[in-house]
């Protein structure tokens, strides 16, 4: 389970707990179970309860492999626990400790005048906020009582329970180096690339199911059409010479904006829709770690197309208040998505300490979150008339130690598991892993499948 402890305000989560009970082991053929038995059974735990697809066909038997009639399990994989590994704030300033003992008081003038000559870069001096600047300034102040009242009490249940654990003056950095995989397989170049081939038939685009444990993929085939794997055990895909593993009860598209098609093509339509855009900013721009779509690229998304009626659609948006107004004010509407309520998540260390200062007028600790539903001509609320499911509450923090891995988000499933259906089928938009369960789909959806962010375990672990 990813929840570790809930409150009123919100919830406690476990990002890494999650990734390790992802039944990550391989199957092969040739093992000693006949075409009426069944493999090993699948601990309950390997697969979140959450994701309600991962359940819904629990009692099938998997596939055939590689035209054989038996199987076996093979070889088992866990994500990088280094790769949560932060004991210690990204920022420290002496100014931290003043800002934690504060009674949640804060005043937006005094925030102007302390920052009023802040270095901006090491060229230039800047004795001036620009407006957007401003209005983040102005915004965070409305929520951040909010956000440090709402954290506190879940971060001292995670102290309390032993999750968290206080820093000792011995732990003076962030944990052990991370060596990160090398990007030797640019998944968002085969998009571009595979543009130029051919077309495919009508019959070419069904979904492709995998049936061999270590499948050389082509480009063409990811482009062009829906991969799913239906099985209960992990598959083994290779692209470009580099390997994928792909969890059980997971499908994905790999391909741009431009070709959304094999989604519309599968006339699945979803109840929760997570879309995490790539919004443009100054980081971005100057690091060219992503490319970025504008405004009016965003609203092109066929969400009304892929949303079942009453769909919850989230959205994670960057702290710039020009962004949080486009969704509330122009994306949602556009996309017949009734009023949005905002949660945050906020990051911590493994310690319970804000990654950067509450307060500090260039990095938050917390990003925001704004949720809605699709509205039908009669609909007015965020309540599910059909299903009876309660009304989206507002202002809930999510709290967890975030993965060093860029963008890469922690599970909603289970905090969302109360305002949808048990069997809802879920899909991520912009997506850079796979869950069991999800269908994601993104120009590097399998980014954080590359396997180099595994550990192979030895046997019989």
């Amino acid at each position: 389970m990813a929840v570790v402890h809930q409150l009123s305000s919100g919830w406690l989560l476990d990002h890494l707990s999650f990734l390790t009970k992802i039944n990550y082991q391989l199957g092969q053929p040739g093992g000693p179970w006949g075409s009426e038995s069944e493999p090993p059974a699948v601990p309950s735990d390997s697969l979140p309860a959450e994701s309600p697809r991962a359940l819904a066909d629990s009692s099938s038997k998997p596939p055939t492999v590689g035209g054989g009639s038996c199987q076996t399990f093979t070889q088992k994989y866990t994500f990088r626990a280094e790769l949560f590994n932060i004991t210690k704030p990204y920022i420290t300033p002496a100014a931290h400790q003043e800002y934690q003992q504060r009674d949640g008081k804060h005043d937006l003038e005094e925030d102007k005048k302390e920052n009023s000559v802040s270095v901006i870069g090491k060229k230039r001096k800047r004795c001036f906020f620009n407006q957007g600047e401003l209005d983040a300034m102005e915004y965070h102040t409305k929520i951040r009582e909010l956000i440090l009242d709402g954290s506190l009490q879940l971060i001292q249940e995670g102290l309390k329970s032993g999750f968290l654990n206080p820093r000792s003056e011995k732990q003076d950095g962030r944990g052990e180096p991370v060596t990160l995989p090398a990007d030797t397989c640019s998944l968002s170049g085969l998009c571009t690339m595979a543009k130029h081939l051919p077309s495919l038939n009508e019959t070419e685009l069904q979904t492709l199911h995998l049936m061999e444990d270590d499948l050389s993929v082509t480009e063409k085939d990811l482009f062009s059409r829906l991969v799913e794997n239906s099985s209960r055990f992990t598959k083994m895909i290779t692209l470009m010479g580099q390997k994928y593993l792909l969890p059980p009860k997971s499908s994905f598209l790999l391909s741009d904006i431009s070709y959304m098609q094999p989604l519309l093509n599968s006339r699945k339509t979803f109840d929760v829709i997570v879309i995490d855009p790539p919004w443009k900013n100054k980081s971005v721009k100057r690091s060219h770690r992503y490319s970025y779509l504008s405004p009016s690229e965003i609203k092109q998304i066929p969400v009304p197309e892929l949303a079942a009626p009453n769909c919850l659609v989230v959205t994670w948006v960057t702290n710039r208040q020009k962004h949080l107004r486009f969704v509330k004010e122009e994306l949602y509407p556009s996309w017949s998505v009734g009023m949005a309520v905002e949660w945050h998540w906020v990051k911590i260390t493994s310690s319970g300490e804000f990654v950067f200062p509450l307060d500090s007028p260039h990095k938050k600790p917390y990003e925001v979150l704004l949720l809605g539903r699709t509205q039908g001509k009669t609909a007015s609320s965020l309540r599910n008339a059909d299903g009876g499911l309660p009304p989206i509450p507002h202002h809930r923090v999510i709290v967890s130690v975030p993965c060093v891995l860029h963008s890469h988000k922690p599970p909603l499933a289970e905090v969302l598991k109360d305002y949808i259906k048990p069997d809802a089928q879920c899909l991520e938009l912009f997506a850079r892993n796979l869950q069991p369960g999800w269908t994601s789909w993104g120009n590097e959806v399998l980014k954080f499948q590359h396997v180099d962010y595994f550990i192979a375990l030895p046997p019989g672990c």
